[in-house]
């Protein structure tokens, strides 16, 4: 059984004439090219604690199988707006899980898609914690709800965004949950 008990966040952004390539160089930003990535659901382990991006990319080796929860995006369309944000929702109770969510979009802001991805973490987590609300209240009305629970301490995100680059090379964006185990 793999339980991680460490995790670290990082994003990245690629530009190339190639698909592929744009997407290896985002990688690169992120410091995660020299993983073999595997692509988990959306479950933030129970007892995990979250560890700053530095220390985390310190503990990766080359060739190693890393898991990870990521979100995506590529255009080669010039200026188009494109975002790929992770957002996270930790239980106050160290010993339940909460949740990670991945969000990609067109046309929003850092702000914006980091702010949905958040949202959607927390709602997953307020709906399996029994937390009454509103689904269409917006995000800053229900995050209160959320926190003043006592059942919700932290929610958060990471977004990358860019500009699809003016010549038509493919722009690539991520974010990325990175899992370590001791």
């Amino acid at each position: 059984m793999i339980v991680p008990t460490r995790i670290f966040f990082t994003k990245g952004v690629g530009i190339n004439k190639d698909k592929l390539a744009s997407f290896e160089l985002a990688l690169r930003k992120a410091g995660i090219e020299k993983c073999n990535l595997v692509h988990v659901s959306s479950i933030f382990p129970p007892n995990c604690r979250q560890i700053s991006t530095e220390d985390g990319l310190k503990e990766l080796q080359p060739g190693q199988i890393a898991y990870c929860v990521m979100a995506r995006n590529e255009t080669n369309e010039p200026n188009r707006l494109i975002s790929a944000a992770i957002g996270l929702a930790r239980p106050k109770a160290n010993e339940e899980y909460g949740y990670l969510s991945e969000h990609h979009a067109f046309g929003e802001t850092d702000e914006k898609s980091g702010e949905y991805a958040e949202d959607l973490a927390a709602t997953m987590l307020a709906t399996t914690l029994g937390i009454e609300f509103d689904p269409d209240q917006a995000w800053e009305e229900r995050e209160l709800i959320y926190k003043a629970s006592g059942k919700i301490i932290r929610t958060t995100h990471i977004c990358q965004s860019a500009q699809g680059e003016k010549y038509g090379k493919w722009t690539t964006v991520i974010a990325a949950a990175v899992f370590l185990t001791d």
